[in-house]
């Protein structure tokens, strides 16, 4: 998968891009993220890309022109999903990243001050928000999109597991986990996950996962109870 990220400040997305699984996934080839400076495209001297809204109001507008023109540079005609990221939008959740990762190629666009242009519009598919808070800039949500969307591409994670077994893949939040020792500071690894008995593991780390979410995240399971659905442990559970 190709992404290409519009932005005023790209010097923002150096670290994030080329540590951890993202820089080793672009290094083996399995994304490919480039990074561009709507500045360069402006029109004018100063490299402007903002100015005040029409009608009045608080903060600065970024402009049509250098957007249009950086997104006619870097597809040279051809397709992409383009994405403007927005408090506006409709709320990134793991099925819209599952389905944006289908994709050959994601355009970012990432809004900043007031936001853009609304004539940029017409160049949009889609309008991505990480949630109900207002950021600075579309910059942080772009870096949360890429990262999310990155893992569910076959290889990235290295094990296809990873991916299915996390937070969100099933409307449940993730189980605990545990590692070595199994004893720490007088606190032990759950009986179940030391006898090797899978049945009874999976069933344990079910009914954690449905306890979880009904803590932390209860919407989740009203949602699927909405949707006449049931979550239960495997039929052989504690046998």
């Amino acid at each position: 998968m190709r992404i290409d990220v519009l932005t005023l400040f790209p010097e923002m997305f150096d670290c994030v891009l080329s540590a951890s699984m993202l820089g080793r996934a672009q290094a083996s080839g399995l994304i490919d993220i480039r990074v561009h400076n709507i500045r360069d495209y402006t029109d004018n001297k100063h490299r402007k890309a903002d100015d005040y809204p029409f009608g009045g109001g608080a903060g600065l507008v970024m402009m049509a022109q250098p957007i249009y023109d950086c997104m006619d540079a870097v597809l040279e005609g051809r397709s992409a999903k383009r994405i403007l990221m927005t408090p506006r939008g409709r709320t990134l959740n793991q099925k819209i990243a599952h389905d944006l990762s289908t994709e050959d190629r994601l355009v970012l666009l990432c809004g900043h001050y007031e936001g853009v242009d609304e004539r940029v519009m017409e160049i949009i598919d889609d309008e991505i928000s990480i949630g109900d808070y207002v950021l600075t800039g579309g910059e942080l949500p772009a870096m949360v999109l890429i990262d999310c969307v990155s893992r569910l591409i076959p290889g990235v994670l290295g094990s296809e597991e990873s991916a299915a077994d996390e937070s969100f893949s099933e409307d449940l939040l993730e189980y605990p986990q545990y590692t070595r020792p199994a004893t720490f500071r007088g606190m032990d690894v759950p009986e179940v996950l030391l006898n090797g008995h899978h049945a009874k593991i999976l069933a344990w780390r079910a009914e954690q996962a449905r306890l979880k979410t009904a803590l932390n995240r209860p919407d989740l399971l009203t949602e699927n109870s909405n949707k006449g659905e049931t979550i239960e442990a495997p039929d052989d559970a504690w046998l």
